[in-house]
């Protein structure tokens, strides 16, 4: 009969490396205090890492730079737990997973349709915001994340580079996705969509 350590440690295999994950990812497999206890002592072995309370990774490592940082949005996953939360890149973040911005802000925000919920990584800040319904309507696809983006960057300071930039990015099924959310956007950001949806690939 398998220990719970080893059922643990088969599940971590199994999601492979650079998997980020909380002791809720686990809660099936035994107790609260049984499965603490078991990620203590497979984090003793150096299996796993800790990277805050309450928050581990399987690490991917790199042959001249060791254990690899987990992603703002691996780690925004795994806070989000096994309820099938949806999480929504937002601000800054937004912006720089489209091209739009080359700096990973040192704060990153995820809104969310869960609990709010903060952690420090490493020197970064990643932050699940509960918000709105409407806000989480178009969460997990690119019109999510192109109407939090221009957000972020303002109507005023979307000019034809920002729109350069994004046109670069969309792919064909982008384009239609957008003008199928199109009336879940802000009006300024729609007329947007339209220019976007209109260009040619």
């Amino acid at each position: 009969m398998q220990s719970i350590e080893d059922k643990l440690l088969s599940r971590i295999y199994g999601k492979g490396r650079g998997w980020t994950f909380t002791p809720g990812h686990f809660l099936d497999l035994g107790s609260t205090a049984s499965v603490n206890k078991a990620l203590q002592s497979i984090h003793r072995r150096g299996v796993i890492r800790r990277l805050a309370r309450g928050l581990y990774d399987y690490p991917k490592t790199h042959p001249k730079l060791g254990p690899l940082a987990p992603t703002p949005d691996q780690i925004a996953r795994a806070l989000a737990g096994r309820d099938k939360l949806r999480i929504q890149p937002s601000g800054a973040y937004a912006a720089n997973l489209l091209g739009l911005s080359l700096q990973v802000p040192a704060k990153v925000i995820f809104l969310t349709d869960g609990v709010n919920r903060t952690v420090r990584v490493g020197n970064q800040i990643i932050t699940l915001k509960q918000t709105t319904p409407k806000n989480m309507a178009t969460a997990g696809r690119v019109s999510g994340l192109v109407i939090q983006a221009l957000r972020h960057i303002g109507k005023e300071n979307v000019d034809a580079t920002v729109i350069e930039r994004l046109d670069k990015q969309l792919t064909q099924q982008d384009r239609e996705t957008l003008m199928k959310d199109i009336r879940l956007a802000p009006a300024w950001i729609g007329d947007i969509f339209r220019r976007l949806a209109q260009a040619e690939t």
